[in-house]
């Protein structure tokens, strides 16, 4: 009688929980590789009408970042909440690599699961294992075709229910096409483009962009080589932003855009060295754009600094699953989730807590810029490959950054596809002090303890203040706050400062 009882109370709850949420839909759309590239974030050459209405229609973050700029790894904080030294996915997911997170924690779609919503995922998906990132559905559609993928979700947003919706939607695109693209004939080393014999995307219009209108970053050398190379990821994002359009319109026509938090993000920033691989502005610095149904305010440009960490929070703060303080999930919803397989990897520290997480909910800055708090946010990076150890820690604030390379000692490891990039090698082979962006090759390469920047006066990062004795006092306090920060996040790398 006593288990029936039990049943009976939570089988009530769930519908509660469903009732609550049943006008809560959810939307994220993460594309790979993307910078803050886009017409809302100043960009007067690239096109992105869609998400630059999005932006005219919700709220864009000026200061959004990843807080590892790998494809696998940034993925699986941005759907746990945690930094990978806690959730054990260091890097990547495929091949070899075969990184994935530990198995006792969870993630943002099995939290929704278990609060009652459908959920579904389209496109790339890089991380494991599922038991800790399970959907209920898959939807298939080619990661390149981001138009045809967008028509693929019509079925499962359209479908009669009174359950809310999670879709967790991700192109390939603008990452750099190779040996993952099966689908259409990719050229290698290319940002995503169409062979030179006319095949293309279905649904999308190639919006081909003039190498010398394109705006060079800082962070990468003015070559003619460089230009060409933008002005393919241009048409890559352009791709990408004809998907988000089509995917808008169908939630409109459905009826659905209305009661559907969307958000816009990249996994990092472009997969060019100097960017992607590296915590340099370049591979941190990402776009965020955000549409809350409820809020009053649009077309908002806010100053809070955010991080991916603060992804799952957010979205579960919409779903209003979290608890009264805001801090984590609600008992009863933890305990709907899946028991941990045994025999399997798991993480042995305080981070096991599931529900708990290193980032917050950033819904109360959605409607203004004056935001107290979010002035800072912390990165943690290991590996890209797994052939590339190369551990950073960062903190970030209004005008200052830290890295520190526990590694320093070691060169700088490439990704592959990153070696081979055309930008890349040309000034690879002009030698060691040839210039690339605000650094040059050698000093790329071969990297210090700590890399002190003012980003107020130094933007692209070639002027490394930590060996300065007037910013003796400030890289001390930066170098305590990162140590706060392990502490606080319980990162085993902590170990570094005691005996290397």
């Amino acid at each position: 009688m006593r288990v029936c009882c039990f049943a009976v109370v939570v089988f009530f709850s769930l519908l509660v929980t469903i009732a609550r949420g049943a006008d809560r839909n959810i939307v994220l759309f993460v594309t790979d590789d993307q910078g803050p590239d886009a017409g809302c974030y100043g960009n007067d050459v690239i096109q992105t009408p869609n998400l630059d209405q999005l932006a005219a229609d919700g709220t864009l973050f000026r200061y959004a970042f990843c807080t590892t700029a790998s494809c696998s790894a940034s993925r699986s904080v941005i759907l746990t909440g945690l930094h990978n030294h806690a959730n054990g996915h260091y890097g990547h997911q495929h091949h070899f690599h075969k990184f994935s997170s530990y198995s006792n924690i969870s993630s943002l779609p099995n939290y929704l699961r278990a609060a009652g919503y459908r959920t579904a995922r389209c496109g790339k998906y890089h991380v494991a294992p599922e038991q800790v990132y399970q959907f209920d559905e898959f939807i298939p559609g080619s990661s390149r075709s981001p138009v045809v993928m967008a028509e693929n979700c019509q079925d499962f947003i359209a479908a009669e229910s009174e359950r809310p919706f999670f879709l967790y939607f991700c192109t390939s695109d603008p990452h750099r096409s190779g040996s993952e693209a099966t689908e259409l004939p990719y050229a290698p080393n290319r940002f995503g483009n169409p062979a030179p014999d006319g095949k293309t995307y279905p649904g999308i219009t190639e919006v081909p962009v003039d190498p010398q209108d394109v705006i060079v970053p800082g962070f990468l050398p003015d070559t003619p080589t460089c230009r060409a190379e933008i002005a393919q990821y241009y048409q890559a994002v352009s791709r990408i932003d004809q998907g988000l359009g089509r995917l808008v319109k169908l939630l409109q026509t459905l009826e659905k855009w209305e009661n559907t938090l969307f958000i816009y993000i990249s996994d990092h920033g472009i997969a060019m060295p100097g960017a992607k691989t590296t915590l340099y502005e370049g591979g941190m610095h990402s776009p965020c754009v955000v549409r809350n149904p409820y809020n009053e305010k649009r077309g908002v440009a806010t100053n809070a600094m955010i991080s991916w960490v603060d992804i799952t929070p957010t979205a579960l703060d919409f779903a209003r699953v979290l608890n009264s303080d805001k801090n984590a999930v609600k008992q009863e919803i933890v305990q709907r989730l899946p028991p941990p397989p045994r025999g399997v990897s798991v993480q042995h520290t305080r981070d096991t807590q599931r529900g708990a997480f290193h980032g917050r909910s950033f819904l109360p800055t959605l409607e203004g810029q004056d935001t107290p708090g979010w002035n800072e946010v912390c990165a943690s990076h290991t590996f890209h490959e797994i052939q590339m150890y190369y551990p950073m820690r960062v903190i970030r604030g209004p005008r200052f950054k830290l890295i520190w390379n526990i590694a320093h000692p070691l060169p700088f490891p490439f990704a592959s596809d990153l070696w081979a990039a055309p930008t890349w090698q040309a000034q690879y082979q002009q030698g060691r002090d040839a210039q690339y962006g605000a650094m040059t090759v050698g000093t790329y390469i071969q990297r210090p303890k700590f890399e002190l920047f003012d980003l107020k006066n130094d933007p692209y990062e070639g002027n490394n203040l930590a060996e300065d004795p007037r910013h003796a006092r400030l890289l001390e306090d930066m170098t305590n706050r990162l140590r706060d920060f392990q502490v606080r996040t319980n990162d085993p790398w902590i170990l570094k400062w005691e005996y290397e």
